[in-house]
């Protein structure tokens, strides 16, 4: 059985979002027609945490040192909120260019996207 992940990003200015997305982070993508663009993701992790509700789901993406990408994020002018700790990962907020915030963590634990 082959399964893989399609994430979403909704967005007020999805240009922009794509943009970014291609030309800051360097995602490869294809135009499925009249600009439209999927992005491929790295490899990927899920897990299920316990709450009182459900379908509720998050999206971050991981590196391997925040520091240095919140370094490479101000050279192309994307601002990056105050790094937190939060026992599980080292936390900032990337500011789409469509106003939304994406979730890019450095892992505190055993990481096995890519093994």
């Amino acid at each position: 059985m082959n399964i893989c992940a399609h994430a979403i990003i909704h967005s007020s200015d999805p240009e922009a979002d794509r943009a970014l997305l291609r030309d800051v982070l360097k995602f490869t993508g294809i135009n499925i027609g009249d600009g439209w663009l999927i992005f491929a993701l790295p490899p990927s992790e899920i897990a299920v945490h316990p709450s009182g509700k459900n379908d509720v789901h998050e999206l971050y993406l991981m590196c391997e040192d925040v520091e240095t990408f919140i370094e490479h994020m101000a050279k192309h002018d994307v601002e990056c909120s105050e790094v937190q700790n939060r026992g599980w990962g080292m936390l900032t907020n990337v500011s789409l260019p469509g106003g939304g915030k994406l979730g890019i963590y450095q892992a505190l634990h055993e990481v096995l996207a890519g093994t």
